[in-house]
């Protein structure tokens, strides 16, 4: 029978090894797996993380091994290229960073040498090569040998388990078919609890076989997560020689495009984040306690989905999701920008997804790609989703396929409609546009293709620790935030046909290239901090939205000192009503309409006042002071000009820099202006060297359609860059223009009258 044994202790490791050791270094640092190199420089900004070779080095004596007349190593993540190298002989090169593999040990000696290497560099044919998150390098998941006799489940085929259940639920039963991957006679056991509710044997190349679950206790979503468990015992003249195990859940699933997801013949809106994996100074390496508080805070928001990207996760999370009835989007790294080269990676890649996490019941779609035509689309881009979403069917019949597009790209495009649903990353609201934007966006794509079902795969915006009482697009406050998500969530519940919706992101996490809202190394989209310390109003405001569990919250419990002598208190609960109170006095009752949310005006008068909110048997306080000059510590550090909502002249009936571009364009003598700084804007936007007259002949040379920042024009760029305001063009340009300069814009802008329409808006 097959002997597990992680080896994670007692590793030697070196980045400045130039080649393979032949014996065991003395030099070298000493640490436990898992581990990143990257845990620091991938986190602090400047895109100059190390991006190359790290080298482990491990003695295994003999009798460190497991009993087994065969003895494999499987490793459960590294990035992103795997070398394994024993006694001095490469026995295996493996590509993509997120995924298990396993290579057989053989010459065993009385003492041994294991070299591992992990490399991160960059290439053009192992994904991902481009993407807004680190890459970190490392043995950053568990190491393992197995040991197993001659005969043994199939340990080669693509980090497989050995096993594959296929349950199908008819009326009060279920049908679970049982494959075992080995040659020879399986005896098959399917348990509910500790107890074996049926015993099959079959034989053969890889045999099936199959059971009914009369009465099933069905897998039921976050309501009742039930799991039942398969064995298979390889059984040679009688005796058992290896056995596998796993869990499996019955449930039955449709994705309707008017209806949305349907879960046991009920609908099941799915409502939920993504997440990414990192952790700070340790990145990838997380151990099982991380993965736990993870899950924990996502369940406690009240989400039923989450979209695991952009990559294979954990199996322990993916068992964690299982258990506690999180709907889940697996998908695959094939990111941002299409590599000729990489065609094959995306075939393993997507092959390793599929059949190492087969049996999970939490999964429901094979993601296909991520923002894949950011740099365009060709024919070989076509073919590879072709490939992908063929592969997928072929390898399970049982699950759609999904791609998550990119805003800019149309709707009428071939590429979209290769999979079987469909969500979008709309970002209206952030990155231009608005936030009403979203929803007649999905109701147009909803009426022109009413067969296909659309989901919304990211949306959100940045916030840290800056704050304001008149929140913008762009600022990273707290509280524009919190309006962000208050008004995608309206939008959401009005749009039941949304298949699946997920907040972009659960937790901020690192993306060492940026450099934006005064943390550089930071993507801070986060409905929790980093560290997983500090929930932002945001996340209150989705668990008052979803979950069941009594809640009542505060916002802007970070903003004390107030310059105003009226000032705006938001109050998120999911109870029927809340009354608020300003140093002990009533300001009044507020009932539950539609939406969780409730806004109170309250006086900022007193030095300090303590604010309560009640809801039902629950109560929740917070501070404010007034103060006579805005808190510094609340405005955002940037290299560029800062210039603050209270600095900025905005006459009633004029424009000013926090006017949208379209709403300037609406007046004649704004379309005259609007000219005026489109040709400062584009001479800025040259000298930063991102349009160059070389990169301009390049473009002509392929044949590309004219661009904004590397994306195509169609109309929705056009209505996105027409939502922004004209301060947050200037403050992205990153400090091509200074605060003088940006407000005599507008002192410019204050002399042209708003016509009615825009008045009226």
């Amino acid at each position: 029978m097959r002997i597990i044994k992680k080896i994670n202790e007692d590793w030697l490791f070196s980045k400045d090894a130039k080649a393979v050791p032949s014996a065991l270094p003395q030099n070298w640092e000493g640490l436990n797996l898992p581990y990143t190199f990257n845990g620091k420089d991938g986190q602090d900004g400047g895109n100059d993380y190390y991006r190359g070779v790290g080298y482990f080095a491990k003695a295994l004596s003999k009798s460190d091994m497991p009993q087994g007349e065969e003895v494999y190593l499987q490793l459960d993540g590294v990035n992103s290229t795997g070398k394994v190298y024993f006694n001095g002989r490469e026995l295996i090169s493996h590509d993509g960073g997120y995924s298990t593999f396993r290579v057989k040990l053989t010459d065993i000696q009385d003492e041994n040498l294991l070299i591992i290497t992990a490399d991160n560099s960059p290439n053009d044919y192992v994904y991902p090569q481009m993407a807004d998150f680190t890459f970190y390098g490392g043995i950053y998941r568990d190491v393992s040998l197995i040991g197993v006799g001659k005969e043994h489940f199939d340990l080669d085929y693509f980090g497989a388990p050995g096993i594959a259940i296929t349950p199908v639920v008819n009326g009060n039963n279920a049908e679970v078919e049982l494959q075992a991957y080995a040659d020879g006679e399986v005896e098959f056991t399917v348990f509910d609890g500790e107890n074996a509710i049926a015993v099959v044997t079959a034989s053969g190349k890889n045999p099936k076989a199959s059971v009914t679950i009369k009465n099933v206790h069905l897998w039921d979503g976050i309501k009742d997560p039930y799991l039942y468990s398969a064995t298979a015992r390889l059984v040679v003249n009688g005796e058992a020689v290896d056995e596998i195990s796993s869990r499996f859940g019955c449930r039955s699933f449709e994705i309707n495009p008017q209806k949305g997801f349907i879960l046991n013949g009920h609908e099941y809106p799915l409502r939920g984040v993504s997440r990414h994996q990192d952790r700070p100074d340790i990145g990838n390496a997380l151990l099982e306690e991380h993965h736990r508080e993870d899950i924990e805070l996502i369940c406690e928001m009240g989400a039923n989905t989450i979209r695991l990207a952009h990559y294979q996760h954990s199996q322990v999370f993916y068992d964690l999701c299982d258990e506690k009835g999180l709907v889940v989007w697996a998908e695959i790294p094939y990111i941002s920008n299409h590599m000729p080269g990489g065609f094959e990676n995306t075939r393993t890649q997507m092959t390793e997804l599929i059949v190492q996490n087969y049996n999970h019941p939490c999964i429901v779609v094979w993601g296909l790609s991520n923002e894949i035509s950011m740099n365009g689309l060709s024919k070989s881009l076509i073919d590879n989703h072709k490939m992908l979403n063929d592969l997928a069917h072929s390898l399970d019949k049982t699950r759609p396929t999904t791609i998550a597009a990119l805003t800019a790209c149309s709707i009428d495009n071939e590429y979209v409609h290769i999979s079987d649903v469909l969500s979008y990353n709309h970002y209206f609201g952030w990155y231009g546009g608005d936030t009403s934007m979203n929803g007649p966006w999905f109701d147009n794509f909803h009426k022109k293709y009413p067969n296909k079902a659309i989901g919304l795969s990211e949306y959100g915006c940045e916030a840290l620790n800056w704050h304001t009482s008149n929140p913008e697009q762009g600022d990273y406050t707290e509280e524009y935030q919190a309006y962000y998500h208050e008004e995608l969530i309206k939008q959401i519940i009005e749009r039941p046909f949304l298949w699946a919706t997920h907040v972009w992101n659960m937790f901020d996490f690192a993306a060492d290239a940026r450099a934006e809202g005064g943390e550089n190394g930071m993507n801070h989209k986060g409905l929790v901090t980093f560290d997983r310390k500090y929930k932002k109003d945001s996340y209150y405001a989705y668990q008052a939205w979803l979950s069941d569990k009594p809640m009542l919250h505060i916002c802007s419990k970070r903003y004390i000192d107030r310059v105003e002598e009226k000032t705006k208190i938001t109050v998120y609960t999911n109870q029927d009503e809340v009354e608020l109170f300003a140093n002990g006095e009533s300001l009044g009752v507020q009932k539950k309409g539609k939406y969780p949310f409730f806004y109170f005006e309250v006086p900022n008068i007193a030095p300090e006042t303590k604010i309560t909110a009640k809801a039902g048997d629950l109560t929740d306080e917070s501070v404010i002071r007034k103060v006579d000059e805005f808190n510094q510590d609340y405005i955002m550090k940037e290299e560029g000009a800062v210039i603050n909502w209270f600095e900025i002249e905005t006459p009633v009936g004029y424009y000013s820099i926090n006017d949208t571009l379209g709403d300037i364009l609406a007046s004649f003598r704004g379309k005259l202006y609007a000219l005026k700084m489109v040709k400062t804007l584009l001479g800025a936007y040259s000298a930063s060297g991102e349009n160059s007259q070389e990169q301009k002949k390049e473009k002509k040379k392929k044949g590309e359609k004219k661009s904004i920042m590397g994306f195509s024009i169609n109309k929705t760029m056009i209505d996105m860059a027409k939502g922004f305001t004209v301060k947050r063009v200037l403050m992205m340009l990153g400090g091509k223009f200074t605060k003088e300069q940006i407000l005599e814009i507008n002192a410019q802008l204050n002399k042209i009258k708003k016509p009615k329409k825009v008045l009226n808006k």
